[in-house]
């Protein structure tokens, strides 16, 4: 399955947060709760949680950060 090039920003972005909302809330859980009964159910609702806020942010953030970027650095 090959994505259209206008979808492969929003796709990156997709597929970036859903894996970094994954790993980070998995460690979260296993710190916080460790491995005990109906973990794989705490850490699929705070998945779901953290996902639902690093979408949005993996879509609006890059833009800020380049301009803040330009701001500091010596590379114009």
């Amino acid at each position: 399955m090959k994505i259209n090039k206008k979808y492969e920003r929003i796709t990156f972005a997709f597929l970036m947060a859903l894996s970094m909302s994954a790993i980070i809330s998995f460690f979260m859980v296993s710190v916080n709760e460790g491995f005990r009964f109906g973990f794989i159910g705490t850490w699929l609702t705070t998945w779901g949680m953290a996902f639902f806020i690093a979408f949005p942010a993996a879509c609006f953030l890059p833009k800020q950060i380049v301009k803040i970027m330009r701001k500091i650095s010596f590379i114009d």
